[in-house]
Parts: structure tokens; sequence; C-alpha cells
């Protein structure tokens, strides 16, 4: 799976609002620094994890399901096993037919769920992060400590 930078680049711009399927309150996790990132750029970040369903991360609600988010959403990014993608891919198309993009995050893909949502005009992304992509396409790496321009050798 490629991506041009451009493609990418037009997603993180269009992109205003994001349902994260596995939103995590553990500050450990990937998907609550991915979250917590996205939300300090700007971005809305509402979180879907049943568990933390109707408690508070970042400002938002958390919802059970993506059925349960009361307001259209821009991007769905899936932070679970790639198993669960056709189930939340479904999901997402039924709640919104008008979806932009379906991002899976690092390890996750399914082509079968992404040929259907792509046959519904839904842009999706495998295999990717959006923290990574943003920091990288926007000149943010050196916040996560790379890119510094510090070259060091230590004897």
């Amino acid at each position: 799976m490629s991506y041009s930078d451009e493609h990418l680049r037009d997603i993180l711009t269009r992109t205003r609002v994001i349902a994260m399927v596995g939103i995590s309150a553990n500050p450990l996790r990937a998907s609550y620094f991915v979250a917590r990132y996205l939300g300090l750029r700007g971005f809305r970040v509402i979180g879907v994890n049943p568990g933390l369903a109707g408690q508070t991360l970042f400002g938002q609600k958390v919802y059970a399901s993506l059925s349960e988010i009361p307001e259209d959403v821009d991007m769905v990014d899936i932070f679970r096993a790639s198993e669960a993608v056709p189930g939340i891919v479904d999901e997402a198309l039924a709640r919104w037919p008008g979806l932009r993009t379906i991002w899976m995050q690092i390890g996750v893909q399914h082509p079968a769920a992404a040929a259907l949502a792509r046959g519904r005009g839904v842009t999706v992304i495998e295999n990717r992060c959006p923290k990574i992509e943003y920091q990288r396409l926007f000149g943010e790496l050196r916040r996560g400590g790379f890119a510094t321009g510090v070259i060091s050798s230590k004897l």
C-alpha cells in the first residue's frame, strides 16, 4: 500500500472530526497518545470503546459504538485487530453514508473491507498512523525526538 504525500496531506487537511475506534484511557497505549496529539493539533477526536462509554477523554464523550455518535465525522480511525475491521467498516458505512475516510492504524488492514468502502466512495488508508503522517508531512517530527538535526557519536 503506497500513498502519495499529497494524498495523505489532503486527507489530514480536510479532516476535522475523527471517530477513534479502540481509544484507550491508558496514557501508555498508542491510541491514547495519538488521540491526544491529534486533539492538540485541532482535530476533534471522539472515542469509541464500550468499556469507557459515557466517560470523557480529551473533552469529548466516549461512545460504546459508532452508531451512538450523534453527529457526523470525517474520518473513522481504527485501533483494533484486523479481524474486527469488517464489522467496523459496515457500521461506519451504515451510520454515515457520506463518510470521507476510513484510516486503519499501523498493523491493521483488511483488503475486502477496504474494497467495500472504496466501492462506496470512501478514501481508505491501511497500515499507517495519522499522527506519524501528520508529524512527517507538516514538519513536526522533531517534537517527537526525530529529525532534530543533532548528530551525536559517543564512544
